[in-house]
């Protein structure tokens, strides 16, 4: 996660002493970062040869948050879109253009909530193949708690099938849209575990399936005593080590 800490250093840098007030916000930029890297990595489109990820964002926030944010917005926008320039460069993502991110307000949402909207916009023409022609994804709500919650205009809309992690004992239930683990606080599952980073790693539904992805973790990820190198489908009564922290998945 060096990329993440790298962009907060950036952001805190921008303006001294004053920035700092717009934390006071419960929406933190690191936590938008986090966000939209993972709504291009869910949006992207596979062609024959590349893969191609939206190049527009437009987040939604608060009308309180929005406020928090008015005086920084340009900086914030151009650190936002470096950030996501330089992690499709690095998964091997394909863009059309730099990535442009717009801010707006949305009155639907409280105080800690943010949405995010992408399309992929203008793409060129290309003999054999074809990008995506300007196409919208839907805004996706994040709320306090860290998850992903509906989609904006499918709130009222039941998910089904309910994941669980065994941990010491307890039944720990993965939400429909999965669960980042580590020792930060700001993770859905805290492990206290030396062993364990702080953003170990998350496990999301994908496909059908349920992945587990190791987030750039010191210590690696393993299911049934094999290290991952990538996303890995995970099946019912898999055992996946974090540091020295076993939990096994389950689903009912």
């Amino acid at each position: 996660m060096s990329m993440l800490r790298s962009f907060e250093s950036k952001i805190a840098g921008l303006v001294e002493g004053t920035f700092s007030r717009v934390f006071r916000s419960e929406v933190r930029p690191v936590e938008i970062a986090r966000r939209l890297s993972r709504e291009m990595e869910e949006h992207k489109h596979l062609s024959v040869s590349r893969a191609y990820v939206p190049n527009q964002y437009k987040v939604f926030l608060s009308p309180r948050d929005r406020a928090r944010f008015a005086d920084y917005e340009d900086a914030l926008a151009a650190e936002l879109a470096g950030y996501l320039l330089e992690y499709a460069r690095r998964e091997r993502l394909s863009l059309l253009s730099r990535p442009v991110i717009e801010f707006e307000t949305d009155q639907r949402l409280g105080l800690g909530e943010f949405g995010i909207q992408t399309r992929v916009v203008q793409p060129p023409p290309e003999p054999a193949e074809q990008p995506p022609h300007d196409e919208s994804g839907r805004t996706m709500v994040y709320g306090n708690a860290q998850r992903i919650a509906e989609p904006l205009e499918q709130q009222a809309r039941s998910r089904v099938q309910t994941a669980l992690l065994l941990l010491d004992g307890k039944r720990l239930v993965v939400g429909p849209a999965g669960v980042t683990l580590g020792r930060s606080r700001q993770c859905d599952v805290v492990l206290s575990d030396p062993n364990v980073s702080r953003e170990h790693a998350e496990i999301r539904p994908r496909g059908g399936s349920w992945v587990l992805t190791d987030l750039g973790s010191t210590n690696g990820s393993s299911i049934n005593g094999r290290r991952i190198d990538g996303p890995e489908v995970i099946r019912p009564g898999d055992e996946i080590e974090l540091g020295t922290s076993r939990m096994t998945f389950e689903l009912e």
